[in-house]
């Protein structure tokens, strides 16, 4: 598993392998989408931040697990690849409402 750190801050974990999880973390998608998201304190990511990424701890890797058995209870559905979980809470524009994306 691999973790994204903006500005020295882990945001966001995958369980992609490491070829995978750079593609990901590196491409040009999920960075408009770091543009976009909202966070408590404004948007997750300026633009201009560094952006790394890494191994996972041990900690984090555990909260990924867990959050991974709650929704596996709740949904019933096949693996469609690698999953990203936010590590920092979200923020619903819409709904003006925080959420932790999963």
């Amino acid at each position: 598993m691999f973790t994204l750190e903006i500005g020295g801050k882990p945001v966001a974990i995958t369980d992609a392998g490491e070829d995978e999880a750079r593609e990901i973390f590196e491409g040009k998608d999920f960075r408009d989408d770091l543009l976009d998201l909202e966070g408590e304190d404004g948007p997750l990511w300026d633009g201009e931040a560094a952006l790394n990424w890494r191994p996972a701890t041990e900690e984090e890797i555990a909260e990924f697990r867990q959050v991974e058995l709650e929704e596996e209870d709740e949904e019933d559905e096949e693996d469609d690849g690698p999953v990203i979980m936010f590590l920092v809470p979200l923020v619903d524009e819409d709904e003006d409402e925080e959420y932790e994306e999963d």
